[in-house]
């Protein structure tokens, strides 16, 4: 995949966001001038992923900057206009912490604000690549005695590439690490209901990469797994609490499930602003409830009696016994063996 791409961009006086919704059909781009659009763009998932929207939340700060002076707000008025961009997507801590990080720097001006806000792109991008080499490192090790020097099978769910963060990716940063080292057979990437990150971004994004890939429903992942099909899961997170459990999108507890019963590598991989130590458990998160019809309908029109309602929760939690891996910048935590995040990231 082209090393350009990116789904945060920052024009000088607007956020540039790849409008995901509209992929793998239409690759546009959406100029966002005022802080109403941006919070719409991430409740609507014209951008998503973790880091992505933490990064968008970072430049948001400039934005509300810039639309405070154009529109004569008062600096409570802007910082009301920030909190709003910091509680636009609840589950995910990247947004939260990416946005209370550039506001450290608030009372010194615009331009503080753009540099911290580029900061934190920089380093994600940065993360990334770290957290790809130790995920690979790790894997190819912890696999080396049963399937020898052949290429490995991954599963993945939902989307962890440079759409999802600032650049390269997570989850998916891991897998373009193997397929750089000629050692990446295979990816079964799940469909990932509703909304289709999977089949319409992942594999948009394994398609820019030359990776040979099936998309499969999420109901088939376990069967998958089960058949000896897959060698590991590498999965993403929008929020890991200090014990381990992770929250990602609905439906990765089942690949870890299976996993655990295949014995088979289940890895979560994240940056370590992902982490959220104030977080006990995972009982603690907050799990969004996205709107009916997106499990309801398709493309508008009704699949489900008038009758039904819809649950559609957006997140689903992986207790941290099932988490094989805990892949950050720093390194490889293995969770179910007792290295806790909250203890080994303060």
């Amino acid at each position: 995949m082209p090393q350009e791409l990116r789904a945060v961009g920052w024009t000088g006086n607007s956020l540039a966001l790849i409008d995901q919704t509209l992929l793998p059909h239409r690759n546009e781009t959406r100029d966002v001038h005022d802080v109403d659009t941006l919070v719409d763009a991430i409740q609507r998932l014209v951008v998503r992923g973790a880091p992505a929207i933490g990064a968008a939340g970072a430049y948001g700060v400039a934005l509300a900057l810039l639309q405070g002076e154009r529109e004569g707000w008062t600096e409570e008025q802007v910082r009301a206009a920030v909190a709003r961009i910091r509680e636009a997507r609840p589950t995910a801590v990247n947004l939260m912490v990416c946005v209370d990080r550039v506001m450290t720097r608030f009372d010194e001006g615009l331009e503080a604000v753009l540099e911290e806000a580029a900061a934190v792109q920089r380093e994600d991008v940065e993360g990334n690549r770290a957290m790809g080499a130790h995920g690979a490192d790790w894997l190819l090790k912890r696999l080396a005695g049963t399937v020898g020097d052949r290429p490995l099978r991954i599963l993945t769910h939902c989307n962890t590439g440079a759409l999802a963060t600032a650049g390269w990716g997570t989850a998916l940063g891991v897998i373009r690490e193997l397929h750089a080292r000629g050692r990446l057979e295979v990816v079964y990437a799940d469909e990932t209901r509703p909304l289709l990150q999977g089949s319409r971004l992942t594999a948009w994004e394994l398609v820019q990469e030359g990776i040979p890939h099936y998309v499969q429903a999420d109901g088939a992942a376990a069967g998958t797994i089960l058949r000896g099909e897959v060698d590991a899961a590498i999965v993403g997170a929008d929020r890991i609490a200090a014990n381990g459990d992770t929250a990602n999108k609905v439906g990765t507890v089942g690949v870890a499930l299976a996993c655990a019963d295949a014995g088979i590598p289940f890895l979560v991989a994240a940056p370590t602003t992902t982490v959220d130590l104030a977080t006990a458990t995972g009982d603690d998160i907050h799990i969004e409830l996205r709107g009916e019809e997106e499990v309801l309908e398709w493309s508008g029109v009704r699949t489900a009696p008038a009758e039904s309602r819809g649950h559609n929760p957006a997140f689903d939690v992986t207790p941290g016994r099932l988490v094989t891996g805990l892949v950050t910048e720093r390194g490889v935590l293995e969770v179910s063996a007792g290295e806790l995040p909250g203890e080994r990231l303060k």
